[in-house]
C-alpha cells in the first residue's frame, strides 16, 4: 500500500511550470512540486524574488522574468519554457491580479489588465503548451478560481468575472484536451494570506469574521495547499477533470 501510495504523488522526472511564482500561493506552488521531485520552471515579474524562491526551493528549478498581462509575448514565453528541462507535464496558473474597484470606479485598463492576466494568459499558455503533453498522453493544469468564482464581494466586479470564467474555462479545457490525457482542473482558495488579500488582513476584525465564516473556523495557512495541489498535480488525480475544488475551510458550504 505505502509503494502505491507513493507513485500517486511522485512527481520525480515530471516538468512543471507555475506562474505568479514569486509570492503567495503560486511561490508556495512552487516549491511543494520541487520538494514533490519535479523540475519546476517559475514565472513573475520580479526577479528577485524568483531568485529567493529558487534559494527556498532547492531541488531543479529555472526562473524566467516577465510581465505575464501582456499576452503578446505569451507565445514566445512558451518557447522559453521549454528550453531548460523541455515541455512542461505540469502547468499551474496562479498568476493573478485584484484591482479592487467599485463597479462605478472600473477603469477600461484595470478591466482589460484583470481579465488578460486572470483569464486570457492561462488559456493562451495552455494552448501553446499542451501539445508535449497530448504527445505523451499524460497532463496536468491547473488553474485558480476563487472564491469569487460563485460569490460576488464588494470591488471585485473586474475579479469575480473573471474567476467566474476560470471555473466555465476550466470545464471547458476538460472537454477539449481530457480525451489526450490531459486532467485540467482548478482550485478555489479560501481566505489565505498573500500580497492579494493582504488588505484583508490588514483589518484584524474584517479576517476574524471571515474565519468565523468557514465551517472549520480558521483562515487558511499556506501549507493547507500543500495536499490538494499535489493531488491535482500527480497520477493520484487521473479520473478527476473539469471540477473546481474549493480549499476555502468550507466558507462556501455555508
Amino acid at each position: 500500500m505505502s509503494e502505491r501510495t507513493n507513485f500517486l504523488f511522485d512527481l520525480q522526472g515530471k516538468v512543471a511550470c507555475v506562474t505568479g511564482a514569486s509570492s503567495g500561493l503560486g511561490r508556495r506552488a512552487a516549491s511543494v512540486l520541487a520538494q514533490a521531485g519535479a523540475s519546476v520552471v517559475g514565472i513573475a515579474r520580479r526577479r528577485d524574488a524568483l531568485e529567493a524562491w529558487q534559494e527556498e526551493a532547492g531541488g531543479q528549478t529555472h526562473a524566467i522574468s516577465c510581465d505575464l498581462s501582456d499576452r503578446s509575448g505569451v507565445k514566445q514565453l512558451a518557447r522559453e519554457i521549454c528550453e531548460p528541462f523541455g515541455t512542461p507535464d505540469i502547468l499551474i496558473h496562479a498568476a493573478g491580479i485584484n484591482t479592487r474597484e467599485a463597479a462605478d470606479d472600473v477603469t477600461e485598463e484595470g478591466w482589460d489588465t484583470t481579465l488578460s492576466l486572470n483569464l486570457t494568459v492561462p488559456f493562451f499558455l495552455s494552448k501553446h503548451l499542451v501539445h508535449g503533453m497530448k504527445e505523451r498522453r499524460w497532463g496536468r493544469i491547473v488553474n485558480f478560481a476563487s472564491l469569487q468564482t460563485t460569490r460576488a464581494f464588494p470591488g471585485g466586479i473586474a475579479y469575480g468575472a473573471s474567476k467566474a470564467a476560470i471555473g466555465q474555462l476550466t470545464r471547458a479545457m476538460a472537454e477539449a484536451w481530457s480525451g489526450d490525457g490531459i486532467c485540467v482542473n482548478a482550485v478555489g482558495p479560501g481566505f489565505f494570506r498573500t500580497e492579494l488579500t493582504a488588505p484583508v488582513f490588514a483589518d484584524p476584525e474584517r479576517a476574524a469574521r471571515n474565519a468565523a465564516q468557514t465551517c472549520i473556523g480558521r483562515n487558511g495557512e499556506p501549507e493547507d495547499m500543500d495536499g490538494p495541489l499535489l493531488f491535482l498535480c500527480s497520477e493520484a488525480s487521473s479520473y478527476v477533470t473539469g471540477q473546481v475544488l474549493m480549499v476555502d475551510g468550507g466558507f462556501t458550504a455555508k
